[in-house]
């Protein structure tokens, strides 16, 4: 199964289980590759948030017409600040960042729960490993590709490029298939 992939200077399509790492500024704005990712040749999609709450991710959807009604929102920050919370069908509560297992089974239950051509966003990497550390965001990183695999699916994993050093960027470059290179100026050039 081929997806398209509807981002500027990337290739048209990519295959069932291919996970692509989008490289970016810290302030960068991301919100256009996020869902120029997750609205093109999708049936389910999953957003799995670490860094803004499930109603910054409605907003963005919105804002962008992704069609709400194909995603999940999984959301790792309203519990831990303590914002009031609704769980539905469409949006799903991790109690914080740090519970990389959780986040790998909610993962897993989506997957597993949809069928036909499934996304997966991961915003962001940065902040797991802020919460957790590298070596426990690079684990769950790892299963989530393999569950990509598994499932046929295809998934987005952010990345701010100036708050890591050059190991680091490598270390996860290497779990990818692809690398997105979003620059400070909003260029975008991709090796896959």
């Amino acid at each position: 199964m081929e997806y398209t992939l509807a981002i500027e200077n990337t290739p048209e399509t990519i295959p069932a289980g291919t996970g692509l790492l989008l490289l970016h500024p810290s302030i960068g704005e991301t919100d256009r590759i996020d869902t120029q990712f997750l609205k093109t040749d999708t049936d389910h999609l999953l957003v799995i948030s670490t860094r803004t709450t499930a109603r910054e991710v409605e907003q963005k959807l919105e804002h962008y017409e992704v069609d709400e009604d194909s995603a999940t929102i999984l959301d790792t920050l309203s519990v831990e600040r303590g914002y009031t919370r609704r769980q539905s069908d469409h949006v799903k509560y991790v109690t914080t960042p740090e519970d990389l297992d959780a986040i790998i089974e909610e993962t897993r239950k989506f997957l597993d729960s949809r069928e036909g051509k499934l996304r997966v966003s991961l915003d962001s990497i940065t902040e797991m490993i802020y919460y957790a550390d590298e070596e426990q965001a690079r684990e769950a990183v790892a299963e989530i590709l393999d569950l990509l695999d598994e499932y046929d699916a295809v998934g987005l994993f952010h990345l701010a490029q100036g708050v890591h050093d050059d190991d680091v960027r490598d270390s996860f470059s290497e779990l990818f298939d692809g690398v997105i290179d979003l620059d400070e100026s909003g260029t975008v050039s991709s090796s896959l």
